[in-house]
C-alpha cells in the first residue's frame, strides 16, 4: 500500500496493529519513502485518516541509455519513456532488452521508480582464474559481468561461466549451467 503523508510518497513496508490494555487501540508503522529510500517509523492512532495513493506496476522493457537517462519501452502501448539513474533499483545488472517492473502514479502518471528482477542470469566477461577443486572455503574473488558491474564470486567461477545476481545487494547466488 502507498500513502501520500505532507505530499510525500510512502510505501508501508511493516506494520502491528497495538491494542493496549489501557487506552486507544493505534498502528505502529514503518513507512518506506518513494524518492530517497529511508526508512521512517510513525504510530496512526485509531480512526486516523490517511490518503492512500493509487499505483499501478507496469512492464516496461530497457532500451538504452543516454545522457538524458534509460529508455524503457512500455510493452502494452509501446510508448517509450526516460527514467533517471536514481530511479532505477539494480541499475548496475541492467542489459539491453531486460523487462523491468515500472511503478507508476496512476492518477497523474508519473513514474515513480522502476524494479528490476530479483534475480538476473549474466555472463563473467573478467575473474583472476580459478583453482579446480578450491571449493573447502567461502572464498570470494571480484568478477566483471557483461554489464561491466563487479560482484564478488566464489573462486572456482571463471570467465565466460554464467551466474545468477540478486540485483537487491549485488550478491552472487548461484552458478547457471545451461
Amino acid at each position: 500500500m502507498c500513502l501520500d503523508l505532507e505530499g510525500q510518497y510512502y510505501f508501508i513496508v511493516e506494520f502491528l496493529h497495538v491494542k493496549p490494555g489501557k487506552g486507544p487501540a493505534f498502528v505502529r508503522t514503518k513507512l518506506k519513502n518513494v524518492k530517497t529510500g529511508r526508512i521512517l517509523e510513525k504510530t496512526f492512532n485509531a480512526g486516523v485518516k490517511v490518503d492512500e495513493v493509487r499505483i499501478e506496476r507496469r512492464a516496461h522493457q530497457f532500451l538504452f541509455n543516454d545522457d538524458g537517462g534509460y529508455t524503457f519501452m512500455n510493452m502494452d502501448d509501446f510508448d517509450q519513456v526516460v527514467i533517471p539513474k536514481e530511479n532505477i533499483n539494480g541499475v548496475d545488472f541492467l542489459k539491453e532488452g531486460d523487462v523491468v517492473e515500472v511503478v507508476v502514479h496512476a492518477e497523474s502518471e508519473t513514474i515513480l521508480y522502476a524494479d528490476l528482477p530479483v534475480h538476473v542470469v549474466l555472463t563473467v566477461t573478467y575473474t583472476e582464474p580459478g583453482l579446480r577443486g578450491d571449493t573447502a572455503t567461502n572464498t570470494l574473488k571480484p568478477a566483471t559481468v557483461e554489464t561491466g558491474a563487479t560482484v564478488r564470486v566464489p573462486l572456482f567461477i571463471n570467465e565466460g561461466e554464467k551466474v545468477k545476481i540478486d540485483t537487491r545487494d549485488g550478491s552472487y547466488v548461484e552458478r547457471v549451467r545451461e
